[in-house]
């Protein structure tokens, strides 16, 4: 508690909401059987205390005065469920009472706590009449009603009396006011709080499908050119064959590694990942995996330093572009192009075409893991067809990612497909 009050000025269940509150928070209002059972016990001998306290004032306690206890305390059984008439109902029940010219005492308690729980309910004017209606009854008897009222020989109250009773009314009303506006913020903080929990369970979902995307699309992509390759050259050609099925494993080994990678993260949430994320400087080896694809890759240009989150979408951006001149472009030939200017990555990766198939250039989900990407950094993805032919996807990344992004955390996803 004095961690959260050096922090944020107050502690953490007035500021969020008690423990329990969780546990019961929109299900049916309970019956309150243990407290109001113990109020009303108290009320019962509080009672007798206060009558010997103030004996040859008020009158004595007799079966209709314990009565009327019981009634008053035992209506704040249903005070969950039907606070308006309970509040009434006690209000009526503490008049008649005091009207009668019982003693004071923790019969008020009931009122109260009547009044305590219409407030917070909701029902504010029906709290604030219940006991104006009690403090204009007490008036009507203290300086009118008194000379026919037990006890006998009793004078008007003084105007000072009534002042204390109209404080004590105000101040139990006001402080159910302040339960009533903290109580809503409370409900307020935990539907932000719940709803930025699925917000951010969305976003992790959409990352780790994006990320299982870019693994396994490019790993099957170069298994599948090497399978065929390794079918048409069994026969004529055992050495290629076998060379082709040595790429299909290791390809298989390094997607399965990757996605046990990735499985990790969910099997145990927070922990630091076993091995590095991958960045440009696997870029070699992400060339080298294109050309036992049959795919000849250029590379122009170096990358700088860049933050981890970047690092990894940078990569990401040039596997699955190079990963859709495998699939879907007649070229066999791809140009990779580094360069940081003004604070930004420029990152273009171009080929000479033609398209093979109507989904040229992208199958759509890929297009939209790289917009995501580049997105959830503050960057920008342009991708389409070249004026001289051929494919191009350019990525513009700043080297310092915006205030409010996550690194390789998505955003909401606008993208069309490609």
């Amino acid at each position: 508690m004095d961690e959260q009050r050096a922090r944020g000025g107050s502690p953490r269940w007035w500021r969020h909401g008690p423990a329990w509150w969780d546990r019961w928070e929109g299900r049916e209002p309970r019956w309150p059987w243990r407290s109001t059972v113990l109020v009303t016990a108290f009320v019962l001998v509080g009672s007798n205390f206060a009558a010997h306290g103030q004996q040859g004032e008020r009158a004595e306690l007799d079966l209709f005065a314990r009565a009327l206890l019981l009634v008053a305390g035992g209506l704040l059984l249903w005070r969950k469920r039907y606070p308006v008439a309970v509040v009434f109902g006690t209000a009526a029940a503490v008049m008649v009472y005091l009207g009668a010219g019982y003693p004071y005492g923790p019969v008020l308690f009931t009122i109260a706590l009547a009044c305590f729980s219409a407030i917070v309910a909701g029902h504010r004017r029906a709290a604030w009449a219940a006991m104006g209606m009690l403090w204009a009854g007490h008036v009507l008897v203290a300086h009118w009603l008194f000379r026919w009222l037990p006890p006998s020989g009793d004078s008007a109250a003084s105007w000072g009396e009534e002042i204390v009773v109209a404080t004590w009314v105000v101040a139990i009303a006001a402080v159910s006011e302040l339960f009533r506006v903290r109580r809503e913020q409370w409900v307020r903080d935990r539907a932000e709080r719940a709803e930025a929990a699925r917000r951010r369970a969305d976003e992790e979902r959409l990352r780790i499908a994006r990320e299982l995307h870019d693994v396994l699309a490019h790993s099957i992509s170069v298994i599948n050119v090497q399978a065929g390759v390794g079918l048409a050259l069994l026969d004529t050609d055992p050495e290629q064959a076998r060379t082709a099925l040595t790429t299909i494993k290791d390809q298989s080994k390094e997607a399965l590694g990757e996605v046990r990678q990735v499985l990790d993260t969910l099997r145990t949430p927070g922990d630091a990942p076993r091995a590095p994320a991958p960045g440009l400087e696997r870029l070699p080896e992400l060339v080298e995996q294109a050309g036992s694809a049959g795919l000849t890759v250029d590379v122009e240009g170096e990358a700088p330093r860049l933050a981890p989150g970047t690092d990894l979408a940078a990569f990401r951006i040039v596997q699955e572009a190079l990963t859709n001149v495998v699939r879907h472009s007649g070229s066999r030939h791809a140009r990779v192009h580094l360069a940081s200017e003004a604070g930004v990555l420029r990152l273009r990766v171009d080929d000479d075409g033609p398209a093979t198939g109507d989904d040229a250039g992208g199958s759509g989900n890929g297009l939209a893991g790289m917009r995501e990407r580049a997105a959830a950094l503050g960057g920008t993805i342009e991708a389409g067809p070249r004026p001289d032919g051929g494919f191009r996807v350019l990525a513009v990344l700043p080297l310092t990612a915006s205030a409010g992004t996550s690194p390789g955390g998505p955003t909401s996803p606008t993208q069309e497909d490609r």
